[in-house]
């Protein structure tokens, strides 16, 4: 099963935090290892992109010293106050949509000028420093844009107000010892306006001002913050369109039969036992089950699946549904926070949370980042201060100037002193290194396949579970349920015991089966329905995965229902002329079931399943994908062999007989070794498969299945659609491809581009790389990670 970190498995219910002023992946390694460090805090996983972390805990959380004993106790607290210390403001988020506010609400709830007001600021700030660039080439008939002292007082506004922020998260996360991007922007702005207002006031220094520099710094800094944050909120455009599937009233029915008063309520409200009216165009508000009318629904919102389906009295709903074309009265299964919606969401939350394993190698590294950027640009002051402008005298500028020392002038337009250099460079190296885009290349690519596979009913449970798709080399299948629809038929039936009659063989097969989720059990309590047989108390009832069903009827004999071996292995003798039946029905590929009680063999059962439409499909695209295929079943030989010829597959890529534990044993064989390891994919649904899908590099579980295989699986597929993993597993392949694009830019564009900020190619070519330039850059390194996973969207 693939590895990392999931909140939801461990003993305290998990906390969901979210985080701001994180701005690069120094940010998100520095918050981590202090939640890390909280007592009672198991795991930790922080996501850039969204600005939340998932904390996973082993035991609740110490309430700071200071609570009022008598005020509501928030869990979060101490995570809170942590966060806060370091300059992090934090709030808990409730799961399952029990809040207030859906995720992303308060995002749209922000008044038009604050969503733009950022933008606006920055629009002005390079509007204000290029005129006075261009006052200063006397291209801008203004002579006073080109005043020293205003472009001071403009720096100094800068700096004091949209700069502040910047300036105070960057001085805390520097005196937590974890400084970020806005430690580095925070230098390099503030260094030139320090540099420049001392050049104001001592003229004796003999350099130049440069006040538009920190402005212009600011204003590219603030437009690239803009455009990436607006890149950012479409790759959560899928999981707002998930909780637009659910409403946020229902029409609740006060009273019963005809007269019953319909009262809109909030969806909250709703209770399990509730009634509610469903009118045509509305959406199913929670998960029901329908008492009253017939009607088609499109579930495709849910499952991909493109046919309607048809509901009438006793099918179940899942919420999100939309009603097509008549009115429907039903009964309130589950409340919103455990509908079908909620439960889709928080696994794409969670699989948005759990980080794959190349992103933790991107994290360790972007963590570390800024402080060797911080080295490198003192290194590149003291080299060109010190030793450069003496080693090569033709890189400082030696232009005549009417401009006295102390006039203003632009970092970008040519040094006249080593200082002036040596400051205009290392300003350079500060700004132009972008963690951001380290700590970004990862989680956009993720957030953006893991919301595509949600649209179309493929559930990963994390990037983790992402990557291990996009490797695998072999996937296994179970038969029974997984290949096949999963809804058998009774097809024969041989009485052994003349005592008791094929209705009691009925009776006591399907008393036992009721107790199970197996496939077979439907086939059973289907023919006791048609035949009108009330099912029978059992107690005691154990079930034996691969094996059978174990209980005690009301007269207090033991009845055994499974595998004809398995009940020979319970001492429960198997003549030969039943032997040879089962021998007949195995050639029909049918799968056999004995019934025993006291001992004694009562009859055998066959039962038939059919084999899924798209499966032979589904394993064509599988196998044109380079991909090992193999099925592992507990039925009999002939079944399985029948099975695999209708499918394409060779004998050596089948197994059958095969008890859990015998699983577990092929699928490690199946990975050919630590010199030829091979990950592989376990499919399955049923309670057999759990431990099947938990060994495997990746389980895969179709929506269909029980809840236990849901729960142990990495990748969920709803629905029926067996093509669906296919079409999964190449978006996870070409997820993980955007992920290696974008660290290899982000990687790539700090390797060449910090060294040409430090001066590197200024001897030999003159190439001078200026602050405003760097800041650009910068922005842009960022930007491109997030638009190029957003491709993905359009690839789908």
């Amino acid at each position: 099963m693939a590895t990392g970190v999931d909140p939801t498995t461990r003993g305290q219910p998990p906390l969901l935090l979210e985080v701001e002023g994180m701005k690069c992946g120094g940010c998100v390694r520095a918050v981590e290892q202090r939640l890390l460090a909280q007592p009672g805090v198991q795991q930790a996983s922080v996501n850039l992109l969204t600005r939340t972390a998932w904390v996973a805990l082993d035991s609740p959380l110490e309430p700071p010293a200071d609570t009022d004993p008598a005020a509501p106790l928030d869990p979060a607290a101490p995570l809170i106050e942590a966060l806060a210390a370091m300059g992090y403001g934090a709030q808990r988020r409730p799961l399952d949509g029990e809040g207030p506010l859906r995720p992303g609400e308060r995002q749209q709830q922000r008044t038009w000028w604050q969503r733009w007001r950022q933008l606006l600021v920055a629009l002005l700030l390079l509007l204000v420093s290029a005129g006075g660039h261009l006052a200063e080439a006397r291209q801008l008939p203004l002579p006073w844009l080109a005043d020293m002292h205003l472009h001071a007082v403009v720096a100094t506004l800068a700096l004091l107000l949209p700069g502040r922020p910047i300036l105070v998260a960057g001085w805390r996360s520097a005196l937590a010892g974890a400084p970020g991007m806005d430690t580095l922007v925070g230098l390099g702005m503030g260094s030139a306006y320090l540099a420049s207002l001392a050049a104001l006031i001592w003229p004796a220094v003999g350099w130049q001002c440069f006040f538009n520099e920190p402005v212009m710094l600011l204003g590219f800094v603030l437009l690239g913050r803009f455009i990436e944050e607006r890149a950012r909120l479409r790759t959560g455009d899928a999981l707002r369109e998930l909780w637009a599937l659910q409403p946020d009233e229902a029409l609740l029915l006060v009273g019963d039969g005809p007269q019953a008063a319909v009262q809109p309520v909030r969806v909250g409200a709703l209770r399990p036992g509730d009634r509610v009216r469903l009118l045509p165009g509305d959406r199913v508000p929670v998960d029901g089950r329908v008492l009253e009318g017939s009607s088609a629904l499109d579930v495709s919102s849910l499952t991909g699946e493109p046919l309607p389906l048809e509901a009438k009295p006793g099918t179940e709903l899942a919420a999100g549904s939309l009603n097509l074309q008549a009115p429907l009265v039903l009964e309130v299964l589950r409340p919103g926070r455990e509908s079908a919606v909620a439960r889709i969401i928080q696994l794409v939350e969670q699989a948005q949370a759990r980080k794959a394993p190349i992103q933790r190698l991107a994290d360790q590294l972007a963590g570390r980042f800024t402080g060797v950027v911080l080295l490198l640009a003192a290194l590149t002051f003291l080299f060109w201060w010190q030793w450069g402008a003496q080693l090569w005298p033709q890189v400082l500028s030696h232009a005549p100037s009417a401009q006295a020392h102390g006039a203003h002038t632009s970092l970008g337009i040519g040094a006249e002193t080593p200082l002036e250099l040596a400051i205009q460079l290392s300003i350079a190296v500060l700004v132009v290194a972008c963690p951001c885009a380290l700590g970004l290349a990862t989680p956009t690519a993720i957030s953006v396949g893991s919301g595509q596979a949600a649209r179309a009913g493929v559930l990963f449970r994390g990037g983790d579970a992402i990557e291990a798709a996009a490797a695998l080399g072999t996937v296994l299948f179970d038969k029974t349920g997984t290949l096949t629809v999963g809804r058998p038929w009774l097809s024969a039936l041989r009485l052994v015991d003349p005592a008791a009659s094929e209705a009691q063989l009925l009776q006591w097969a399907a008393s036992l089966e009721a107790q199970t989720r197996h496939p077979l059990a439907h086939a059973l309590l289907q023919r006791c329905q048609e035949l009108g047989l009330p099912l029978l108390a059992v107690e005691g009832c154990t079930t034996h995965p691969g094996q059978g069903v174990k209980g005690t009827v009301p007269d207090g004999d033991t009845v055994l229902v499974g595998r004809p071996e398995w009940l020979e292995s319970q001492g429960v003798p198997l003549p030969e002329p039943e032997r040879a039946w089962l021998a007949e029905q195995a050639q029909q590929a049918a799968t056999a079931v004995a019934v025993a009680r006291g001992g004694r063999l009562l009859g055998l059962l066959a039962l038939e399943d059919a084999l899924r439409s798209d499966a032979a499909e589904a394993l064509a695209q599988l196998g044109a994908m380079g991909l090992g295929l193999g099925v592992l079943s507990g039925d009999r030989q002939l079944a399985v062999e029948r099975l695999g010829a209708a499918l394409g597959l060779a004998p050596q890529q089948l197994a059958w007989g095969l008890l859990p534990q015998q699983k577990l044993a092929r699928i490690e064989a199946a990975r050919g070794g630590a010199k030829q390891a091979r990950s592989v994919a376990m499919v399955g649904d049923g309670i057999n498969d759990a431990p099947a899908l938990a060994a495997a590099d990746l389980g895969i579980a179709v929506g269909t299945g029980t809840q236990v295989a849901l729960d142990t699986a990495d990748l969920v597929v709803l629905g029926d659609r067996l093509t669906a993993i296919p079409w999964g597993l190449r978006l996870a392949r070409r997820t993980m491809a955007k992920v290696r694009q974008n660290l290899a830019w982000a990687f790539g564009y700090n390797l060449v581009v910090i060294p040409i900020a430090a001066g590197v190619l200024l001897p030999g070519f003159g190439v001078l790389l200026s602050p405003p330039l760097a800041a650009m850059l910068m922005a842009l390194s960022s930007i491109t990670v997030v638009v190029n996973a957003l491709l993905l969207g359009r690839d789908a």
